[in-house]
């Protein structure tokens, strides 16, 4: 099994050990009401078995239509927002080279869209596709969420412009509900591929799941590996045989307890930096209720340094940091000796670039420490498919054990909603009739 090993002895200097072995039975508590699945939120627990309940022969499917799509297209666009590309795009970004665009063979590329409302951005992404061959993977339980909505009407029309609407059919593949809403009568219609978002699982717990199985094997990784790290992960949890989650939750809720408000995901690799954009949408979206939560922020070091840290070193006391650290990189790159020594470096020739790295990455832990900043380390062997899955349901099962811990649901969204009435109340959605007048009343 992949390894990931949870490191809390430097947030003890804020929390005690005994503090945290007093809250035993809540996390065993907690632990056995997402297993049981007694608590609130049940109806969306899909996920904690789904590595273990995907069948192979979904893999093999997705896997071939990966490869139809990339024996078709030059360019793939996922449309989704949310849970719907985040996850996808994390793993992308933590396996991919960023300078051909996730694939290994730059062939498709890879771009998303439906996860924002800019003109510009779509206009430009319009022009990009303009004369390239593309084809369209679109995500949405509903069919009908305003952002993806509008992104895929927009795609779908260009691309059947382009190609036909026959050959538009072929090349675009809808993740949606088994048997209700607008995307799935539309992709009944029109004859177009189709994976399902069960019923019992969530947006924001959905990487594991065709949504975001399909955009990964179409940039050509192996998601067997990425289900398989994340079924070692699933049962070792399930178990009990690995503590890892619960402790990771435990000791966040401590230091939430103990004042600190602010729990910033630390990352020392780049590839990571969309691994903590999806970490945020987990953790914010499960826990943020009932004027409860930690806030979660996210830095990449050491570019961040350079802006948050004087922050982090020296601001108000309510923050604790956890740090991914990922033991091996896949390349070997050493610094050179230079003869003129101008920018005095010649006291790393020879070192590895990782080297420096880890180095920094240590005198910073130890300077936020040092500055009164509790810290959680979570070391991973590296960046592969297995290890992702497995760090992906780890967090997963952490935040499902934190959420109950800290007394919320962590499977609904409510407070997403409030955006949306007011929205499609300025905008004279049929139906927000009282909504819009009650809404000029009030902006005047």
């Amino acid at each position: 099994m992949s390894n990931i090993h949870v490191n809390i002895t430097d947030a003890l200097g804020t929390v005690s050990q005994k503090a945290i072995e007093a809250m035993a039975s809540e996390v065993r508590e907690s632990v056995a009401t997402l297993v049981e699945g007694t608590g609130a939120g049940n109806d969306f627990l899909g996920w904690v078995r789904l590595p273990e309940n995907t069948p192979d022969s979904l893999v093999d499917d997705i896997n071939a239509t990966a490869a139809r799509l990339r024996g078709e297209c030059e360019v793939v666009v996922v449309v989704g927002i949310g849970g719907s590309y985040l996850g996808a795009k994390a793993v992308l970004e933590a396996l991919g080279n960023p300078f051909d665009v996730y694939n290994k063979d730059a062939r498709p590329q890879i771009v998303f869209a439906g996860h924002n409302i800019g003109e510009d951005y779509l206009h430009d992404l319009q022009q990009y596709l303009d004369g390239k061959q593309f084809g369209i993977v679109v995500i949405s339980k509903s069919g009908t969420t305003t952002e993806p909505a509008i992104a895929f009407r927009l795609l779908k029309a260009q691309l059947e412009a382009a190609v036909g609407r026959d050959t538009a059919a072929r090349r675009i593949v809808a993740i949606t509900d088994a048997k209700r809403g607008a995307l799935r009568t539309l992709a009944t219609e029109e004859g177009y591929t189709t994976y399902v978002i069960d019923d019992n699982v969530g947006g924001r717990f959905s990487v594991l799941s065709p949504v975001g199985l399909l955009p990964i094997a179409i940039a050509g990784h192996d998601i067997k590996a990425l289900l398989d790290g994340a079924r070692e992960r699933q049962k070792a949890i399930l178990s009990g045989a690995d503590k890892s989650a619960e402790v990771y939750a435990t000791t966040r809720n401590a230091l939430y307890r103990a004042g600190k408000k602010i729990e910033i995901l630390v990352n020392y690799n780049p590839r990571l930096h969309y691994f903590a954009e999806w970490w945020k949408q987990l953790y914010g979206e499960s826990e943020g209720k009932d004027h409860k939560g930690i806030f979660p922020a996210a830095v990449d070091f050491s570019t961040d340094l350079h802006s948050m840290g004087q922050w982090i070193q020296d601001g108000e006391r309510s923050i604790f940091e956890t740090v991914i650290s990922v033991s091996k990189v896949d390349h070997e790159v050493r610094i050179p000796s230079d003869e003129a020594n101008l920018d005095g470096l010649n006291f790393l020739a020879g070192k590895r670039v990782d080297e420096v790295n880890k180095m920094a990455e240590l005198g910073t832990r130890l300077a936020h420490i040092d500055g009164g900043v509790p810290n959680i380390l979570i070391t991973i062997d590296a960046l592969t498919e297995r290890t992702l899955g497995s760090l992906i349901y780890f967090f997963e099962a952490a935040c499902g054990i934190s959420g109950y811990m800290l007394g919320v649901n962590p499977f609904n969204q409510p407070g997403v909603e409030a955006y949306k009435r007011n929205m499609f109340a300025l905008l004279a959605k049929p139906g927000y009739e009282e909504e819009t007048k009650a809404i000029r009343e009030r902006i005047g």
